[in-house]
C-alpha cells in the first residue's frame, strides 16, 4: 500500500464551484463537520462543507514535504485511537456509512510506555493486566489502585450502556439510568464532579504511582487539578479496548468521509474560509465565503452547521446582535484546553534497533504532573515532557512515510498556546506576518532544539542521523484551524465543562447547529466523529419536520 498524498484532492476541491443554495452549509472540514455532512448526504440532503485549510481533516490530516532526497509524510493530530476492534465505536460509526478502514493494532502489552526519572512502565490494552502491573510495581498501594480500577470499571460500564442505547436508537430513560447506576456505578454520583487530581489524592500519596496514572494527561491537555475524573477515566478505558493506528495513515478517515460526501452529490470546498454565518429574522439562513481573489459569495441554506471553534463561531462568525446574551456571557467564560508543539523528524536506519516500536513513549522530567502544567501556564517554553511516536513503525507495510532507509518520528510537548507567549500579535496570524517575526522564529527554534536534544539523550546518537526536521507551534495550529489559543482539544474537560455542561448539537438560534471537539460528545478523534454523528442525525430530524 502507498500513502495517498495529503493534497491529492486539493486542486479539485479548491476549484469546485461554490453553490448558490444547499440544504445544509457546514463551516469547517474537521472530522465533526465531515461526519455531519456524511450523515446528511446519506439522508439525501445536499451539503457543502467549507474550510480555509488546503486539506480536509481539521486536526487530523497529514502533511507532506517533497525534497530532492525524497518525500516525507507526517500525522498532525491522529497518532492513535482506541476501541477499533470489530465492534469498536469508530468502526461502528464508519460502518453506518459503508466505510471500512483497516485498523493496525499497536503493541497491546505496552501501547503507551511511561518514562519517569525512576521508572519505565508499559500500559497494556487491558484494564485487568494494567491493575496487576500497577500492583506488581507498587505492592503497598494495592488498596488505592483497586479503588482507581473500580472507578474505571464503573465509568466504562456506564459509557458502554449509553453507547449501546445510542446505536439501538433507544433513549436512556431516567429509570434505566438510575437502575444501571445502582447496580454498576455506585462510585459515580460521588465523583461525577470531581477532578482526577482530587480522586487520586484519595487513592494514594505515592507521587510516582500518581504520575503513572496521569501519564496520558497529554491526550486532553488539562492539569489534574482541573481535569474531570470522568473524562480521564473515559479516555483510559477507550484504550483499554485496544490501541490502533489506521492503515494508510491518519488522513485516511478524512479522505474517505470527504469522498463519501462527494459521491452522494455534496461538495467539499478547500481554501474557502467562512467569515459570516448569515442570520435573518433570528434564523441562520446561510454563510458568506470570505473574499479572496473574487468577491465574497453568499450561500443560502435551510440550516447551518458550525464545526468551527466555539469562540470563533460566537465571537466572529455570528452577528453580535444574533447571539443571545446568555450565550455571549457563557462564551466569555470558556476555559480552553492546553496546546501542543509538534516536531516532525525523519531518521536514517531502523528505529526498532534503537528500541522503538509500535508504541508511544510518554516521557516526563518529574513525577509532578501538576507542576508541569503550572510551568506551562506561566509561559515556560522549556519542555517538561515529550510524547514520541512513529507513523513508520505503526504502519510498516505502507510505503510513503519516508524514503527508503529512513523512518519518521513525531515528538510533541505541551506548551503555552496564547500568541503573546510566542512574540506574536493575534492579528498577525491569519495575515501570515508572524512567519517573518524573528522573536517567533527564535522561540520556535528553542522548543524544537530542546525536543531534539531530549530525543538524543534518550537514544544517544539519533540526532546525528536526522535527515529532515520541521515543527509546528500553537500559532501554526491557529493559522490553519482558527483554534482559540492554538488548542486542538477545544474546551478544557473540567467538571464545569463536561458532558451535559457543554453545548449540544442545537445552537442558540433556529437553523444553527454545532459539531466538534467542544460539544457534548467530547474531544479527540472519537469525540469529534461522534459529534458529527449526533449533529447530522439531529439536522436530518429538523429538516424532516420542516418538510
Amino acid at each position: 500500500m502507498q500513502l495517498t498524498d495529503p493534497v491529492a484532492a486539493t486542486k479539485a476541491r479548491v476549484k469546485t464551484p461554490v453553490p448558490e443554495t444547499v440544504d445544509v452549509a457546514i463551516v469547517g472540514a474537521g472530522l465533526g463537520g465531515l461526519m455531519t455532512g456524511a450523515h446528511l448526504s446519506k439522508a439525501g440532503h445536499k451539503v457543502a462543507v467549507f474550510d480555509g485549510h488546503y486539506v480536509a481533516g481539521g486536526c487530523a490530516p497529514m502533511f507532506a514535504r517533497h525534497t530532492r532526497h525524497g518525500s516525507y509524510r507526517f500525522d498532525i493530530g491522529l497518532h492513535y485511537v482506541g476501541d477499533c476492534g470489530p465492534n469498536g465505536e469508530i468502526p461502528r460509526m464508519l460502518h453506518e456509512l459503508g466505510i471500512d478502514i483497516e485498523w493496525l493494532p499497536m503493541d497491546q502489552d505496552g501501547f503507551d510506555t511511561v518514562v519517569l526519572p525512576e521508572l519505565r512502565f508499559a500500559i497494556p490494552a487491558n484494564r485487568g493486566r494494567y491493575r496487576d502491573r500497577l500492583v506488581e510495581h507498587f505492592p503497598k498501594e494495592a488498596r488505592g489502585i483497586d479503588r482507581y480500577i473500580r472507578l474505571l470499571a464503573e465509568v466504562d460500564h456506564m459509557a458502554q450502556w449509553m453507547t449501546d442505547k445510542r446505536y439501538s436508537e433507544q433513549k436512556p430513560g431516567a429509570l434505566g439510568m438510575l437502575w444501571t447506576v445502582a447496580r454498576h456505578g455506585r462510585m459515580l454520583p460521588f465523583n461525577q464532579n470531581a477532578t482526577i487530581g482530587e480522586f487520586l489524592d484519595g487513592c494514594t500519596d505515592n507521587p510516582t504511582l500518581k504520575a503513572v496514572m496521569l501519564a496520558q494527561t497529554g491526550d486532553y491537555g488539562v492539569p489534574p487539578s482541573r481535569a474531570s475524573a470522568m473524562l480521564h477515566c473515559g479516555l483510559a478505558n477507550h484504550y483499554f479496548r485496544g490501541a490502533y493506528y489506521p492503515k494508510g495513515g491518519g488522513q485516511i478517515i478524512a479522505d474517505k468521509l470527504s469522498a463519501y460526501i462527494e459521491a452522494q452529490g455534496g461538495t467539499v470546498h478547500l481554501r474557502r474560509p467562512i467569515d459570516r454565518i448569515l442570520v435573518e429574522n433570528g434564523r441562520a439562513v446561510g454563510v458568506r465565503v470570505a473574499a479572496q481573489r473574487q468577491d465574497p459569495q453568499e450561500v443560502r441554506a435551510r440550516s447551518v452547521v458550525s464545526n468551527a471553534d466555539l469562540n470563533v463561531t460566537f465571537g466572529e462568525l455570528l452577528p453580535k446582535e444574533a447571539v443571545p446574551a446568555e450565550w455571549t456571557a457563557r462564551t466569555e467564560k470558556f476555559e480552553m484546553a492546553g496546546a501542543i508543539f509538534l516536531t516532525c523528524l525523519a531518521v536514517k536506519g531502523d528505529l526498532t534497533e534503537r528500541g522503538l516500536g509500535a508504541r508511544n513513549l510518554w516521557c516526563f522530567d518529574s513525577n509532578d504532573i501538576e507542576g508541569m502544567y503550572r510551568d506551562v501556564a506561566a509561559g515556560t517554553l522549556t519542555p517538561g515532557c515529550a510524547y514520541i511516536t512513529s507513523g513508520s513503525l505503526k504502519d510498516p507495510d505502507t510505503h510513503g512515510h519516508a524514503p527508503e532507509g529512513e523512518q519518521t518520528l513525531e515528538v510533541m510537548t505541551l506548551v503555552p498556546g496564547a500568541a503573546h507567549h510566542w512574540g506574536v500579535e493575534p492579528g498577525d496570524i491569519q495575515s501570515l506576518r508572524y512567519r517573518r517575526n524573528p522573536e517567533y522564529l527564535s522561540r520556535k527554534q528553542l522548543v524544537e532544539d530542546a525536543l531534539v536534544a531530549r530525543l538524543d539523550k534518550m537514544f544517544p546518537g539519533i540526532a546525528s542521523d536526522i535527515t529532515f526536521r520541521e515543527s509546528a507551534s500553537p500559532v501554526t495550529h491557529t493559522r490553519y484551524t482558527r483554534a482559540a489559543d492554538g488548542t486542538g482539544y477545544g474546551l478544557a474537560a473540567t467538571p464545569e465543562q463536561f458532558m451535559d455542561k457543554r453545548p449540544g448539537a442545537r445552537g442558540p438560534i433556529p437553523g444553527l447547529f454545532l459539531a466538534g471537539a467542544s460539544t457534548r460528545s467530547g474531544h479527540g478523534i472519537v469525540g469529534a466523529m461522534g459529534s458529527g454523528r449526533v449533529c447530522g442525525r439531529k439536522v436530518v430530524q429538523e429538516l424532516a419536520k420542516e418538510g
